[in-house]
């Protein structure tokens, strides 16, 4: 028998297990919603834990904000140890003694807050002449990369213990926290590799607002449905424009406005007389459509019937 699937708008804040792909944990949250469609806003590798937004439907279509967003983290380092990957996957290649304290670790950690370079680990998917990093390594090749600037918000020592170190990274997008660990370990003199890592947040999202599968499975429908966020969640900063019917009905059809607003130039979130309808931009006293609800487009076609012919 095939799947049922029903259309559904929203955004899930989910807590991805370990040993998990994003994408494997996003078709069994799928499945489980029974939604038609469904992407989530980042990878996580698989041996990280923690937030995953998942957005459902539309909410696809306004997504893109959070890809771009700082993330933080939770990250637990072995010290004395570092890897062939990076992290608890690869062989150890080398050991060392420790022999540091905390003075020595709030030194070191303060030289890497703020813009820093960072070069991009082998086992990445990045691309290198149109194949991912990961795959030149399965053939025993090591592809020259360039550095690339992220940058560390936040970067501060939650313990210390004898051979490892539990820290907290507030950072830009593109940023390797098992690379942050290794060049860390280097800096410190004893190497280190990461063993645990967390997503904590995405942006404004948190991962204590979050769910995870067991919970969400055992559920009712009515229960399951009440955790989703809204569409206009994943656009809190952006300004916000009430309009009219008969204004929505125009931008439904691809028209631009002409407006008397204070607004400044810019991506404004736009909202209707039944609520959040899309985004449009605003140029001057002139706005734009630009990602629009597929739903205030068929309302729109369907007006136009019921006001032309009478059908309904």
């Amino acid at each position: 028998m095939p799947r049922i699937s029903h259309p559904l708008d929203g955004v899930l804040l989910f807590d991805k297990p370990i040993e998990s792909s994003s994408n494997t944990a996003l078709q069994k949250v799928r499945r489980l919603f029974q939604a038609e469609k469904a992407g989530h806003t980042g990878t996580l590798d698989p041996l990280a834990t923690g937030l995953l937004p998942i957005c459902f439907g539309e909410a696809t279509k306004f997504s893109a904000a959070l890809l771009n967003a700082h993330k933080t983290y939770r990250a637990l380092l072995r010290l004395g140890q570092t890897t062939s990957t990076g992290d608890a996957e690869g062989e150890i290649i080398a050991e060392f003694p420790v022999r540091i304290g905390s003075a020595e670790v709030d030194a070191v950690l303060a030289k890497f807050r703020g813009e820093i370079q960072q070069i991009p680990p082998m086992h990445s998917a990045i691309k290198h002449q149109g194949k991912p990093l990961y795959e030149y390594i399965r053939q025993g090749k090591t592809i020259q990369r360039e550095p690339r600037s992220v940058v560390i918000y936040e970067l501060l020592l939650n313990h210390l213990g004898d051979h490892e170190m539990d820290i907290t990274v507030r950072c830009s997008k593109g940023t390797y926290v098992r690379t942050l660990a290794e060049d860390i370990g280097a800096a410190l003199g004893c190497g280190a590799h990461l063993i645990g890592l967390r997503r904590t947040a995405v942006a404004h999202f948190a991962l204590a607002q979050g769910f995870d599968f067991q919970r969400l499975e055992a559920m009712s429908t009515a229960e399951r449905l009440a955790c989703l966020l809204p569409m206009e969640s994943l656009l809190p900063d952006m300004p916000k424009l009430c309009l009219t019917e008969a204004q929505v009905k125009r931008l439904a059809q691809g028209q631009k406005l002409g407006l008397d607003t204070t607004l400044l130039d810019g991506n404004v979130s736009l909202h209707g007389p039944s609520g959040f309808i899309g985004v449009g931009v605003l140029q001057g006293t002139c706005l734009i459509p630009d990602r629009m609800l597929s739903s205030v487009a068929k309302q729109a076609a369907q007006a136009d019937m019921t006001e032309n012919f009478g059908v309904e």
